[in-house]
C-alpha cells in the first residue's frame, strides 16, 4: 500500500504535572479532565475544524486544516483554562502545555498520522512553559501576518531526536504575554481572579417528599436562598443556572467546588407534607469536605419565609460575615402571607426560567393568580412583568405592543411595591431596553446590582443596555462578569458577547464567539446572521452565503425588518452595520 503523505497543522497538547495530580486524588483528576473535554476542549476543537488523532491520559494530537485554526484553537483553550483556573490555589490547577507545527505527515490506513510533522510538535509541547503555546517557525510563518500575535522568539532551539535545530516563538496567554489588541483581544482578557474565601455554590435542594410535583417547591427554596446571598457584596455567589447544573447528580461537594471556583457549597433538602414542611441544610469547606454548619428546621408551611431568613443569617455567622445594617435590611426575604400567592410564584418562576413559549404562557398565568390573590407581593409582579417581556421580544403574543404595555406596567409596580427587590429593577431595566428608554435601563440595571452585586442577571442587561446605547467596549466587562458568575452560562451569552465585539468592528472575534454558539446550540438564527455579517465585513462570501441559507432553513419567517424594529439601538446606524455586512456578502440589494 502506498504512503499518503500530505501537509498538516499538528496541536499537541497534555497536562502540566499530570502524575502528581493524579497521585494526589486519581478520581477527581480524572473526572476534572472529562468535564473539561466535554465542556470546553471538544466543542473548542469541533469549532475550528480539529480532528482528534490520537488521546493519551492527559493530553491529545488534533490536526487542522490550516495553522490559524489551530492557533486559534490553542488561544481559546488556553483562556479557558485561565477562566477556570481563576481563584484555585496554584498546586491544584491544571494547566496545559500546547506546541503547533506545520509539517510533512503520513497518514495510517486507520486515520492515524505518523512522521516529522507530529514529533515535532509533541517536542514543542514538551517545552512549553504552564499555559503557554510554542509555534515552530513554520507554523508561525503561517499566522504572523493573519493573526496579530505577540510572542517571544526563543531562536533556534535543538529539540530531542529532531535532525535540525528549530527556531520557536512562545505566545503566553492571558498573563506574561497576551494577544495584542485586535481580532484575538478579548478571548485572551482573563477576568480577575475570584475571591476563593468567601465564595458560595447553593445546589438545588432534594425533594424529599415522594412526590415529584414538589420539585418547584424544593427549587424555590433554593432560589430564593440564591437571591438573599446575592445581595451581600462580601460574597460571590454563583448563578441559579450554574448550581442548578448539579441537580440531579450525584456528586462530590470538592468536584462542585472546583467546578464552580467555589469555596463553600451549601446543600439541603425539602420535604412538606400538608402544611408541614421540613427543612435541612448543611455549609461545606469544598476544599476540605469540613462541615462548617448543619440544622434541620421542622417548621409549619407558614414559617417558611422564616426559615430562609435563618439559612442564611446562619450562613452569615458560619463565614463571620461583617454586616451592616443596610446588609441586614436588604437580607429580608420578600414575603407574602398568602401561601397560595407564593406558591403560584415558585410554579410560575418555575416555567418561565425554561424560556419556551409554551412555559413562558404558563408561567404568566401562574404569575398573574399570584398577583390576584396578593396584589401587594411585588416578586410576583416582577417576574409577571418579564413573562410579557420575553412575550414581546420572542414574538409570543398576537399583540406585541399590548404585551410591552403590560410588562411595563406590572414592572413599574413591582418597584413601587418594593423598592429594595432586586429583581424589580431588573424586570425594569428589561422593559425600558425595549422601550428604547436607554438612560433609564442603564439607571435601572445599575440599581438591581447595587442592591444584589451577585445579580448576574444585573450584570447582564447592564451590559445590553450599554451596548444597545453605543457603549459597546463597557459593554464587555459586564458580559465578563456575569459569566465570571455564571460559569455554566446560557449559550445566549456569546451572542451577546459577539453583539459587542461586532459593534467594535472585531469581526473575526465575533466570528470565534458566534462559532462557539453555534456548537451550542445549532438552531440559532440571530446568531447565524451575526455570523453571515461578520464574514460579509471580512470578505468570506461563500462562508456568509452559508449561514445565510441555515438562517432560512432554520427558521423560514426571520425577518431583517422586524429584527430593526425591535432592536432598540439608539443610533440606528449601529443596526445598519449588520446590513452593511449581508450588503457586501451579495446577501442583500
Amino acid at each position: 500500500m502506498s504512503e499518503n503523505r500530505k501537509l498538516a497543522a499538528i496541536l499537541a497538547a497534555d497536562v502540566v504535572g499530570y502524575s502528581r495530580l493524579a497521585s494526589e486524588d486519581e478520581d477527581r483528576t480524572l473526572a476534572r479532565l472529562r468535564a473539561l473535554r466535554s465542556d470546553l476542549i471538544d466543542p473548542t476543537i469541533a469549532v475550528h475544524n480539529g480532528r482528534v488523532i490520537k488521546r493519551t491520559g492527559d493530553g491529545a494530537l488534533v490536526e487542522f486544516r490550516s495553522v490559524v485554526d489551530a492557533v486559534r484553537c490553542a488561544i481559546e483553550v488556553q483562556n479557558g483554562m485561565v477562566e477556570r483556573n481563576a481563584g484555585v490555589q496554584q498546586d491544584r490547577r491544571i494547566e496545559f502545555r500546547i506546541g503547533i507545527h506545520l509539517g510533512d505527515v503520513v497518514e495510517e490506513f486507520d486515520g492515524d498520522l505518523m512522521g516529522d510533522g507530529v514529533n515535532i510538535a509533541s517536542r514543542l509541547e514538551g517545552i512549553a512553559a504552564p499555559g503557554a503555546i510554542c509555534l515552530s517557525e513554520d507554523a508561525y510563518r503561517q499566522v504572523r501576518a493573519r493573526l496579530d500575535l505577540s510572542v517571544s522568539d526563543l531562536g533556534n532551539t535543538q529539540l530531542k531526536n529532531i535532525a535540525e535545530p528549530i527556531r520557536i516563538y512562545s505566545l503566553q496567554v492571558g498573563t506574561a504575554a497576551e494577544v495584542k489588541p485586535g481580532v484575538t483581544a478579548a478571548v485572551a482578557r482573563a477576568p480577575a481572579a475570584l475571591p476563593l474565601d468567601l465564595s458560595i455554590a447553593v445546589l438545588p435542594f432534594v425533594n424529599m417528599s415522594g412526590d415529584a410535583e414538589q420539585e418547584y417547591f424544593a427549587d424555590g427554596i433554593s432560589e430564593d436562598i440564591i437571591t438573599a446571598l446575592s445581595k451581600l457584596s462580601q460574597l460571590f455567589v454563583i448563578a441559579r443556572n450554574s448550581s442548578f447544573t448539579f441537580k440531579g447528580r450525584n456528586v462530590n461537594v470538592q468536584e462542585v467546588g472546583d467546578s464552580l471556583k467555589v469555596r463553600y457549597v451549601l446543600e439541603g433538602s425539602v420535604r412538606k407534607s400538608g402544611n408541614k414542611v421540613r427543612i435541612t441544610a448543611q455549609l461545606i469547606d469544598a476544599t476540605t469536605g469540613g462541615h462548617q454548619w448543619a440544622e434541620r428546621f421542622d417548621r409549619d408551611l407558614t414559617d417558611i419565609f422564616a426559615v430562609q431568613d435563618d439559612v442564611t443569617q446562619q450562613i452569615v455567622g458560619a463565614l463571620e460575615l461583617k454586616l451592616t445594617a443596610g446588609d441586614q435590611q436588604r437580607l429580608a426575604t420578600e414575603q407574602t402571607q398568602n401561601l397560595e400567592a407564593y406558591d403560584c410564584f415558585l410554579r410560575g418562576r418555575e416555567h418561565m426560567w425554561r424560556l419556551t413559549r409554551e412555559q413562558n404562557i404558563q408561567g404568566r398565568q401562574l404569575l398573574q393568580r399570584a398577583v390576584d390573590l396578593d396584589p401587594k407581593f411585588a416578586p410576583a409582579h416582577a417576574f409577571l412583568a418579564v413573562t410579557h417581556g420575553l412575550a414581546y421580544v420572542n414574538q409570543w403574543s398576537r399583540s406585541p405592543s399590548k404585551s410591552l404595555e403590560q410588562a411595563t406596567e406590572a414592572a413599574t409596580l413591582a418597584v413601587a411595591l418594593d423598592d429594595r427587590y432586586p429583581y424589580a429593577h431588573w424586570a425594569l431595566a428589561v422593559v425600558n431596553l425595549y422601550l428604547r428608554r436607554l438612560d433609564v435601563a442603564i439607571r435601572e440595571a445599575e440599581r438591581a446590582i447595587a442592591l444584589a452585586p451577585n445579580l448576574v442577571e444585573g450584570h447582564e442587561s447592564l451590559g445590553n443596555a450599554l451596548h444597545y446605547a453605543g457603549r459597546s467596549d463597557e459593554a464587555l466587562v459586564c458580559f465578563e462578569r456575569a459569566i465570571a458568575l455564571n460559569p455554566y452560562y446560557p449559550d445566549i451569552f456569546l451572542h451577546f458577547h459577539a453583539q459587542a465585539m461586532f459593534q467594535l468592528g472585531r469581526y473575526e472575534e465575533a466570528v470565534v464567539f458566534l462559532k462557539r454558539r453555534l456548537v451550542r446550540n445549532p438552531a440559532t438564527d440571530i446568531s447565524r446572521v451575526l455570523l453571515a455579517a461578520s464574514y460579509g465585513h471580512l470578505g468570506c462570501v461563500a462562508e456568509a452565503r452559508g449561514q445565510w441559507e441555515e438562517v432560512f432553513r432554520i427558521n423560514p419567517d426571520y425577518s431583517l425588518e422586524h429584527r430593526r424594529k425591535v432592536l432598540p439601538y439608539k443610533n440606528p446606524a449601529d443596526f445598519e452595520r449588520i446590513v452593511d455586512g449581508l450588503r457586501k456578502a451579495g446577501l442583500i440589494e
